[in-house]
């Protein structure tokens, strides 16, 4: 936990109870806890989001690759049978 062993944060402790007083104490310890448990929800939240991302974005790439199956062969087949755009008739003058 941060590199702090016991003794550092019994003295910490003391040094909080001393200067915040034994009665606001428990309510900054409450609300403490409340702001970590968001803040911990938060980061879970974004982590999932980010993951959800990456795996979307994963899914996608072999489809914009290459069609498969029918389309492919569709696509293929429609490609041999258009007359080359290059290819051009002169008209007579």
């Amino acid at each position: 936990m941060f590199g702090i062993g016991m003794p550092e944060l019994i003295i910490i402790m003391v040094i909080a109870l001393v200067v915040i007083g034994p009665h606001k104490l428990p309510e900054l310890a409450r609300s403490l806890g409340k702001g970590m448990s968001e803040f911990k929800s938060a980061t879970e939240g974004f982590k999932q989001t980010m993951e959800d991302s990456t795996t979307f974005s994963d899914n996608q790439e072999p489809a914009a690759k290459e069609p498969a199956g029918a389309e492919a062969a569709t696509i293929k087949k429609a490609a041999a049978e258009e007359p080359d755009s290059a290819v051009t008739e002169e008209k007579p003058a």
